[in-house]
C-alpha cells in the first residue's frame, strides 16, 4: 500500500520492566497508565467505548460529527494532522472528509494495533497519506521526514490529558505547543466535573469491561515478566476523589501476597493497592488557563448538553 509508513520509536520509552520494578518499589506502589495499552489493552478499551455507562465517547462522538464541518472552516483544510494515541481512529474518521489533511500522524505504544488501525485508515482513504508512529507521546511527538511542511493541527480527544497530574498535563500542552509551531492549532477533548454517581458508574460498568482492562495489567506482567502473579487475587477499584478532581483506579490486593521478578520481591499487604490512573476532570476555566500557561489561546470551545464534554479549538501564541 503506497499511502502507509510505519516508523517505530519506541525504544526511546521507559520499558515495561523498568516501569514495573520502580512502580512496585515505592510505598504508594503506581504503574503510569499507558502500559495498559497492549494489543489487547487497546481491544478491551474499545470495548469499554461501548458501555453504557461510559458516557465520553459516544458524547464526543455526537459533537464532533455535528461540529465537523466548523471546526474544518476554523481550522482550515490541508494542515499536517497528527493524533497521539489514535486508538481505533473511530472519532478522526469523523473529521477528515472536512478537514482534507494533507497527510495524518497517527501516534500510539502499542505497535501491532496501530499498524492494523493505520493501515485500515490508509485504505479508506486512499487519497491521504498516513504516517504512523509507534512512540511513548507522553514524552516526545517525533514527526517523519516524509511528513509535509504544512501548518499542523494536534487532534487529541478522549480526555487523555485527563490521565497527566496538572504539572504533567502542562509539560504535554508546551511539548505540543513546540510541535505545532506558528500557525498551529490543538483540537483537544476533556471530561467535565459532574455528581459523583455518574462519574463512578462509568469507571465500574456492570459488565466488568473496565475491571478486566484494569486487570490486564496484571496479565501483562505475568505473561511478558514472568511474576507469578494470579489476577483473580486483585479487585478492581475506582472512584471519583472530589477534592482532587479525578477519577482514581486502582487493582486492591486481596490477600498478602508476594510478588517475585528478577531477584526482586514485592510485598502486598490485604487491602493495599496498585494505582493504575488518574482521569482528572476539567471545568472550561481551568483548562483554558492551563492552555494559556502552554502557549495557546482559545478560538472556540463547545459543552455538550447539560455540560457532559467540553471541546475546545486553540492555537498557538508567538514564542518568547
Amino acid at each position: 500500500m503506497q499511502n502507509v509508513t510505519f516508523h517505530d520509536h519506541k525504544q526511546q520509552a521507559l520499558s515495561f520492566l523498568d516501569a514495573v520494578v520502580e512502580g512496585l518499589s515505592q510505598e504508594n506502589k503506581s504503574i503510569p497508565p499507558k502500559f495498559f495499552y497492549d494489543e489487547r489493552g487497546s481491544e478491551l478499551f474499545d470495548r469499554i467505548c461501548e458501555q453504557p455507562e461510559y458516557y465520553p465517547p459516544s458524547v464526543e462522538r455526537k459533537m464532533l460529527s455535528e461540529l465537523s464541518a466548523e471546526i474544518a472552516s476554523l481550522t482550515g483544510q490541508n494542515r499536517l494532522l497528527i493524533e497521539p494515541g489514535v486508538g481505533s481512529g473511530a472519532k478522526v474518521r469523523l473529521l477528515l472528509d472536512d478537514l482534507k489533511p494533507s497527510a495524518f500522524v497517527p501516534m500510539d505504544i502499542s505497535f501491532d494495533y496501530l499498524k492494523t488501525v493505520a493501515t485500515q485508515l490508509a485504505a479508506e482513504y486512499p487519497w491521504l497519506p498516513v504516517h504512523a508512529a509507534c512512540v511513548d507521546f507522553s514524552h516526545s511527538l517525533p514527526l517523519p521526514d516524509e511528513a509535509p511542511d504544512s501548518p499542523r493541527l494536534v487532534f487529541f480527544p478522549g480526555s487523555s490529558l485527563g490521565n497527566f497530574d496538572m504539572t504533567e498535563a502542562e509539560a504535554f500542552l508546551k511539548l505540543v505547543r513546540e510541535v505545532l509551531g506558528e500557525e498551529g492549532m490543538l483540537l483537544i477533548g476533556l471530561d467535565t466535573k459532574k455528581p459523583e454517581y455518574v462519574l463512578n458508574a462509568a469507571y465500574n460498568d456492570a459488565a466488568g469491561v473496565t475491571a478486566e482492562f484494569n486487570k490486564n495489567l496484571l496479565h501483562r506482567m505475568r505473561d511478558e515478566l514472568k511474576i507469578e502473579v494470579d489476577p483473580r487475587s486483585f479487585d478492581h477499584h475506582a472512584f471519583y476523589n472530589a477534592a482532587a478532581g479525578r477519577i482514581e483506579m486502582h487493582l486492591v490486593s486481596k490477600r498478602d501476597q508476594l510478588l517475585h521478578l528478577n531477584g526482586f520481591c514485592f510485598e502486598f499487604e490485604q487491602g493495599e493497592s496498585l494505582h493504575t490512573e488518574n482521569s482528572y476532570k476539567y471545568e472550561p476555566e481551568e483548562f483554558l488557563d492551563l492552555a494559556s500557561k502552554a502557549g495557546m489561546v482559545t478560538v472556540r470551545h463547545w459543552l455538550a448538553e447539560e455540560g457532559l464534554f467540553g471541546i475546545y479549538l486553540l492555537e498557538t501564541t508567538a514564542l518568547g
